[in-house]
């Protein structure tokens, strides 16, 4: 098999389904030799670990991520950069985000050495903005991604705009600054109405709405989510993160009453939610709470 009938593996992924992506790029993996394609299969390891990682398997992830790292070296930077961007991951998801700077650090570094590599500068990036806190740098790697992702000729950089118009939004956010989250979440929402991607553009809208409600504008917020509500349960795609503002708006609205169905049925769902329990389960617990009968 020459390089140009490997699969493009990166096509392949569902980050939903992490266990389903696995399989298929395990599939792939026992048809290709190593000593023939090494990079390609070191590359295909880190996507491995990457699905791992997303399955809280993190040892796993790890051991995959030591094994690229026998089988690499200097001159396969591409690589190397999938190395560390996964290896950094990796260290983010489990919790020890101290150990991750460094490897998104490296990352961006390599990869900002070609403009064929822009996709993964921009990648890097965005996670340095993700793991640096909003007023310790992570603003400005988030800008510093958008900047990368705007100049380059590569239609994939370029769709990394979408997520960090939105981690932008959600880094004013943090910083308490809604009414500027809010620009960002509605130029997310924007951008992906003009490419047709509607999951993106409901994802949005539903941060733009909850921009409106810790702005006090809960009517208009309410008004928006709810829509939301009728659109998903046309798809018959109920979504936890719409009750829960749904309930949130007509709490703020002194209608607590009708607002308990709602969170009832957020706590259904994104107690489902492994991440969720996991990293917000005082959260959790509040929405069970809340979604109580109120007698």
């Amino acid at each position: 098999m020459n390089v140009n009938e490997l699969p493009n593996f990166d096509a392949l992924w569902n980050y939903s389904k992490p266990e389903e992506t696995e399989q298929k790029f395990r599939e792939i993996l026992s048809g290709i030799s190593v000593e023939d394609h090494t990079e390609y299969y070191a590359s295909l390891l880190t996507q491995i670990a990457r699905t791992l990682g997303l399955q809280m398997k993190f040892d796993e992830a790890h051991k995959t991520l030591n094994e690229v790292e026998k089988l690499i070296d200097e001159s396969m930077i591409k690589a190397r950069v999938r190395l560390m961007l996964e290896r950094g991951r990796a260290f983010r998801s489990s919790g020890s985000v101290p150990q991750s700077i460094p490897c998104f650090e490296q990352a961006y570094s390599l990869a900002s050495t070609s403009r064929e590599l822009d996709y993964f500068a921009v990648d890097a990036a965005h996670m340095m903005g993700i793991v640096m806190p909003p007023d310790g740098g992570g603003l400005e790697w988030n800008e510093k991604a958008c900047h990368a992702a705007e100049e380059s000729s590569d239609k994939n950089a370029q769709n990394w705009l979408g997520a960090l118009y939105n981690n932008i939004g959600w880094t004013y956010h943090a910083k308490g600054e809604y009414r500027i989250a809010l620009g960002w979440f509605e130029k997310y929402a924007a951008w992906s109405a003009a490419r047709m991607r509607t999951t993106d553009e409901r994802i949005a809208k539903w941060c733009a709405a909850k921009m409106r409600r810790l702005l006090g504008e809960v009517r208009e917020a309410l008004a928006y989510q709810l829509e939301l509500l009728e659109i998903l349960e046309a798809i018959n795609e109920p979504d936890g993160y719409v009750f829960e503002e749904i309930g949130e708006c007509l709490l703020a609205l002194d209608r607590a009453v009708e607002a308990a169905p709602h969170f009832q049925a957020a706590y259904e769902l994104l107690s489902q939610d492994a991440w969720l329990v996991r990293d917000e389960q005082p959260r959790i617990e509040r929405l069970k709470m809340l979604g109580m009968p109120i007698i």
